[in-house]
């Protein structure tokens, strides 16, 4: 009998569905059953045939302004799921739930009125320049007032790295100060959590969660721009407007009251204010686990108004030749962050990077898979989720909702905010050594004359950051890949040098658009190389496996 064990020890429940699992699904030394052998005997035309052309039209589509920045619950998604659905019959895929391509995700979205202060001390800190605060409770009006401050270092509880920031301490009531990533970021000679790269520990909706558990009445991150992996313009922009979470019994009421962050500059006026220097209590916390009580209270008002929609997830399956109960599942988001009026000029967040990349991978694999002759033995489904902007919604309900039976899916391939800077050398492996599809894939890639990398920067937890994480957390080997950092050539270096002049900084901004300079040769070689992972473990043997290593192998 075999079980899901997720090492981490996160708040998350292994689905039971994924029990009894059989020993032929244990591949401990898997071999890639190579699709440019017999599997498929068209595979080398359909894979040669996949061009640049084919993706420019999804993409200028997708971040259209016509689009409106493919916020969920908007015009912009209406359009978006009609023209995913039509690309999908084109190539001939079913409907991936019963006779509907579309799986109903019901969100609750909460906005909080920017016209907001908040008081720590004698600081009074301004909506989006200094802090930003939300709720997630339906709640019209949400307080803290006089909350006191407690300092709890990294906010973490994780007993199998003999970690707990939270340990003898009552934070009932008050609100939580916490730095942000984990401590291993800043100290990685110390052994401690897994060094730069990392864990789930770091990311803020952990902290969060686990603030939420210990009882506190608000959270606040200090961001900090390395440790976080992004400026403070990504935090202001994400969490201002209309933040979306999914429908919960409880109305949001086992959530911390106010999530918010502060600025470095302003935690660092708090800790003064509380006779105390942020740098020497920030050190106290690498260290170990740390608490202390700040003498200073907090308060905001938060004033939400809120609203239940459905947002969709869009399903397309090509049924398996031999195996079509089995599955193997593409993901990638099709959602960003819409639009904001009190914007000046360009008010549209296009997302043509992040993530009408990925969207328009899934429709030209699509229909490369479609034109395959066999069709793989295993079945081939691709899931576009909505709301991952909003924190993996989409792929999180899908997960704990899903069409195909945990037990039945044998693996996820994830696609976000793919390389448009032209052809690599390299592959950058997110989240490197986990499991055996990474055999698939480098088998793969050396057929481009390619080698695997390391991501450039672990220590921004991008395993954590994208759809493949809801598999992943449920026991399914996961994987997430696209191109490196090392050019082609040195013509190839020469233009991502130009390029990213002009890229730089367009992460969640109104400039992440559609460039037509932009070398597409990279995004084919991606895709091409993930098509070729896919048809291999639908056509092998044997399940792909977690290593040994991973925190969510099958045993």
């Amino acid at each position: 009998m075999k079980k899901i064990l997720l090492r981490i020890v996160l708040p998350v429940l292994i689905s039971s569905s994924i029990m009894g699992l059989t020993a032929c699904k244990d591949a401990k030394e898997t071999t890639p059953h190579s699709a440019r052998d017999t599997a498929n005997a068209n595979f080398d035309a359909i894979y040669s045939g996949i061009a640049v052309d084919d993706f420019i039209s999804p993409l200028q589509t997708l971040s259209s302004d016509e689009f409106e920045g493919r916020s969920p619950s908007s015009p912009g998604e209406e359009k978006t799921l009609d023209y995913l659905v039509a690309q999908f019959k084109a190539a001939g895929l079913k409907p991936g739930n019963g006779d509907s391509y579309l799986q109903p995700v019901e969100l609750m979205e909460i906005t909080a009125d920017p016209n907001m202060t908040m008081t720590i001390g004698g600081n009074t800190f301004r909506y989006k320049d200094d802090m930003v605060a939300s709720s997630k409770r339906e709640q019209n009006v949400v307080s803290l007032k006089d909350s006191e401050l407690v300092f709890v270092g990294y906010g973490v509880n994780a007993p199998e790295y003999n970690w707990n920031d939270y340990e003898g301490l009552d934070v009932k009531g008050k609100t939580v100060v916490i730095l942000v990533n984990d401590p291993g970021f800043e100290n990685p000679t110390s052994g401690k959590f897994q060094g730069t790269t990392m864990t789930y520990y770091g990311r803020w909706s952990y902290k969060y969660e686990e603030a939420s558990r210990q009882g506190a009445a608000g959270a606040l991150i200090v961001h900090e721009t390395a440790p976080a992996s992004y400026g403070w313009s990504v935090v202001a922009n994400s969490w201002s407007g209309s933040q979306y979470g999914l429908v919960t019994q409880d109305a949001g009421a086992s959530r911390v009251a106010v999530e918010g962050w502060l600025t470095l500059e302003a935690a660092k006026k708090v800790f003064a204010d509380a006779g105390l220097n942020f740098d020497e209590e920030k050190r106290a916390a690498m260290a170990g686990p740390y608490h202390k009580s700040l003498p200073l209270a907090a308060s905001v008002t938060v004033n939400n108004t809120f609203k239940k929609s459905v947002s969709h997830n869009v399903i397309a399956t090509l049924p398996g030749a031999e195996k079509p109960d089995e599955h193997v599942i593409y993901t990638a988001h099709w959602d960003h962050l819409g639009k904001d009026t009190s914007l000046k000029g360009d008010q549209i967040y296009n997302g043509a990077r992040d993530n009408a990349t990925g969207t328009a991978a899934s429709i030209v694999m699509a229909q490369a898979f479609s034109n395959l002759h066999p069709t793989p033995a295993r079945s081939v489904t691709f899931l576009v989720v909505t709301a991952e902007e909003q924190g993996l919604l989409g792929s999180k309900y899908y997960a704990d909702h899903p069409v195909i039976p945990l037990s039945k899916t044998v693996a996820n391939i994830n696609m976000d905010a793919m390389n448009v800077l032209g052809k690599t050398k390299d592959v950058s492996v997110v989240g490197m050594g986990k499991s055996e599809l990474e055999v698939y894939l480098e088998k793969a890639a050396k057929a481009q004359g390619r080698y695997l990398t390391q991501e450039d920067r672990p220590e921004a937890g991008y395993y954590y950051r994208s759809d493949h994480f809801s598999f992943a957390k449920k026991g399914i080997p996961a994987l997430y890949a696209d191109g490196g950092s090392e050019p082609w050539d040195e013509e190839t270096a020469r233009y991502r040098k130009r390029m990213k002049v002009i890229d730089t900084g367009c992460y969640h901004q109104v400039c992440d658009e559609f460039r037509k300079e932009w070398d597409l040769s990279g995004m084919v070689q991606d895709t091409q190389m993930l098509f070729e992972v896919g048809v291999d473990v639908a056509n092998a043997d044997k399940w792909p496996a977690w290593n040994q290593s991973s925190e969510f192998q099958r045993q």
